[in-house]
């Protein structure tokens, strides 16, 4: 028997443009000595052993419609920049990472051998370092309602004479959106001669670049007030500090009801996400965006001249991004309730100590209102992410 063993170096949450380390441990367990002395074969081999990271991408497909395309001219097209070997590769042997799984492939890194003909004695381990660099523009890890895609790092292996033997390792990639962009312009200078006695300036990382353009654009105040009305007046004046946000932090805003001239008896704010699919790949032309709540916050707010909005934005869930097929985008859906007749609050008494019992109407003239107000939603650091991932940090396969 054979163990395989993997373990994503660093957690498995990475940025687009971060370099994936795995560590991949083969073990040959001990035998029993009484075992050992009736074999007289007990070295393992294991002829090859090679690791490859991809992206798949399920559709629904009652609501999504993907172009039609032959799937070995779609394979082909995702590794060619590869070359010609690496299709060879695929078509010509057993390791094929993607096998059995749902979907297309949408990004296929090439595949890298990790070991050949490896002998191992029981007792003995070999442990290797696989490393892989994501693109910048790649897709992020996505469970929506039409559409999926799902990263994973398969270690393939096989014993001499046995089946190939796949490990797939789930990971999650959050992207940031024009972060390629952002990168090409950093690694862009003047083209000057190299002069080996100057000290070459060190590069930022595309993690570096990304971290830093999240800061700016998430810290950067831009006071935004709008005064909401309806037919009959204005109901209220609603002021948000920003609207762009980082995952994990809270919206926070105020609505000011001092200069209303529509009573307003309660409101409600929720956190949605916008699934639309592209105008190529919809059934139905009229086909409406998916939207999926998260965060709602609601106050009864009759009498109140002032109140403010505290909205928490969850980790797991997935920053705004556009790729061919699918674009998510957040908004900030409101709900007010007016009543259609006045509602008279509590008078001031003559004297400040006396108290005054005030009972709200049995019954309200009402209507409804409805306000969406677009916000842009950050990543964070990969580390914050992970603590929102149940996802288990090592993976074993046994051969």
């Amino acid at each position: 028997m054979v163990e395989v063993r993997a373990q994503v170096l660093g957690g498995l949450v990475h940025l687009a443009g971060d370099t994936v380390q795995v560590c991949i441990t083969i073990t040959v367990p001990s035998l029993d000595p009484a075992l050992r002395a009736q074999s007289s074969d007990v070295c393992e081999v294991l002829a090859w052993g090679s690791a490859q990271i991809h992206c798949q991408c399920s559709v629904n497909e009652h609501r999504v419609h993907l172009p039609a395309s032959n799937p070995k001219q779609a394979e082909e097209r995702v590794v060619a920049n590869a070359g010609t070997y690496l299709v060879y590769f695929i078509e010509d042997t057993s390791f094929a990472p993607h096998r059995g799984e749902r979907g297309h492939v949408v990004l296929s890194t090439k595949p890298k051998i990790l070991f050949c003909d490896l002998q191992l004695l029981p007792g003995e381990s070999r442990s290797f370092v696989y490393k892989e660099t994501l693109p910048c523009d790649a897709p992020p890890t996505y469970r929506g309602q039409l559409l999926k895609y799902a990263y994973k790092i398969t270690i393939g292996t096989q014993r001499l004479g046995g089946p190939t033997k796949l490990l797939r390792v789930p990971i999650r990639v959050i992207v940031l959106q024009g972060l390629s962009e952002a990168c090409i312009y950093s690694e862009s200078g003047d083209l000057a001669p190299s002069n080996p006695f100057l000290h070459t300036p060190h590069r930022d990382t595309p993690r570096h670049t990304a971290l830093q353009i999240i800061q700016n654009v998430s810290t950067r105040k831009n006071v935004s007030q709008y005064n909401i009305t309806n037919t009959r007046g204005k109901v209220v004046r609603f002021c948000i500090y920003k609207t762009s946000f980082r995952l994990g932090e809270d919206i926070v805003a105020t609505f000011d009801f001092s200069s209303a001239e529509v009573t307003c008896v309660q409101y409600s704010v929720t956190l949605q996400s916008e699934e639309i699919i592209a105008e190529s790949c919809r059934h139905r032309p009229s086909q409406k965006p998916m939207l999926v709540p998260y965060s709602k916050a609601h106050e009864v707010c009759l009498n109140l001249s002032h109140t403010h909005l505290l909205l928490p934005i969850p980790l797991h869930v997935t920053p705004t991004f556009t790729t061919d097929l699918v674009s998510l985008q957040w908004q900030l859906h409101f709900e007010f309730v007016t009543s259609t007749t006045e509602v008279k609050g509590p008078s001031l008494p003559p004297n400040e100590k006396e108290e005054i019992e005030w009972r709200a109407p049995s019954s309200l003239d009402i209507e409804t209102m409805v306000w969406d107000l677009p916000i842009t939603i950050l990543p964070t650091t990969p580390s914050q992410v992970a603590q929102a991932v149940c996802m288990p940090a090592q993976h074993t396969l046994l051969l």
